[in-house]
């Protein structure tokens, strides 16, 4: 029988990063066979992921939804003052969390991704890629099931929409890929410690705080340091800005910031590669 020449791989002792040019070709081809392979990972960790819970689906918007209350409970008791200039502040802080757990949920999916195949990875040669692209397709539902909500927030605060509403995919795109290839940097320390998928809520609480989510970009003091050098600020204003019909402030860090993370995660995806044998001999393959 003869076998299909994408079906044979061929091992070396020469190091991969010796030929760059093949390992890029490699990675793409394994991209493009994976795919099948992602779609059924990812149907199967949709159906096992709500399948033991009363609330079902409802958890995608708990957690954006009770991190924004609870600023929209200070703001109305005057506990504390934000001003989100032409936008009912409960449906600004409600997208920016929105927003924002789109972001989290992307930094953490390529090593909960990993940690979840361990024993398929150990005991089954396929295209590494596979287990990655199945985990970035659940945080793409999560998203599109939360636009419902943002779709509520737009139509309940009866906020404008114009033209700008086109950036929006962009917009998120770029907040994908920022979260994506973050979360595939740390993969390879993720596979090998436990604390890092552990740290990645805490860190991810802290850094909210230090980005415009639920109080509008500062442009002076720490805070104004800090949104100007945070690579995420630039991201969620202009996101949350195409949808409110506001003048996109913040496009030509939006688009560095968006190209950096297009080529952080080329590398982070070659790094993946090179790290895969290594993680897969500690965690017992």
């Amino acid at each position: 029988m003869k076998r299909h020449p994408d079906s044979i791989r061929v091992y070396s002792p020469e190091p991969l990063l010796g030929h760059p040019v093949v390992l890029v070709r490699s990675i793409a081809r394994d991209l493009l066979a994976a795919r099948e392979l992602a779609w059924r990972l990812f149907v199967r960790d949709l159906s096992a992921q709500y399948r033991q819970t009363f609330l079902g689906y409802i958890w995608v918007f708990l957690p954006p939804l009770a991190a924004s209350l609870t600023f929209i409970f200070l703001n109305s008791q005057g506990i504390v003052r934000i001003d989100s200039g032409g936008i009912p502040y409960p449906a600004f802080a409600m997208m920016g969390t929105l927003l924002w757990q789109v972001f989290v949920d992307a930094v953490a999916s390529p090593a909960q991704s990993l940690i979840s195949a361990k024993a398929m990875l150990a005991k089954i040669n396929f295209p590494r890629e596979a287990v990655l692209m199945g985990g970035l397709a659940m945080v793409c539902f999560n998203f599109l099931v939360r636009l419902l909500l943002v779709a509520a927030v737009l139509w309940w605060w009866r906020i404008p929409v114009d033209s700008g509403v086109l950036m929006f995919p962009l917009a998120m795109a770029a907040l994908l890929a920022c979260g994506f290839a973050i979360g595939l940097a740390i993969t390879p320390l993720a596979g090998l410690y436990g604390d890092v998928i552990r740290a990645i809520p805490i860190v991810a609480q802290f850094w909210m705080l230090l980005t415009p989510v639920v109080y509008p970009a500062r442009t002076e003091g720490l805070a104004g340091a800090l949104a100007v050098w945070n690579p995420v600020s630039p991201l969620i204003i202009t996101a949350r800005e195409s949808l409110t019909a506001q003048p996109l402030s913040q496009l030509q860090p939006f688009f560095l910031v968006f190209g950096l993370s297009l080529l952080l995660g080329f590398f982070g995806l070659v790094g993946f590669r090179l790290a895969m044998p290594h993680l897969i001999a500690r965690m017992g393959g």
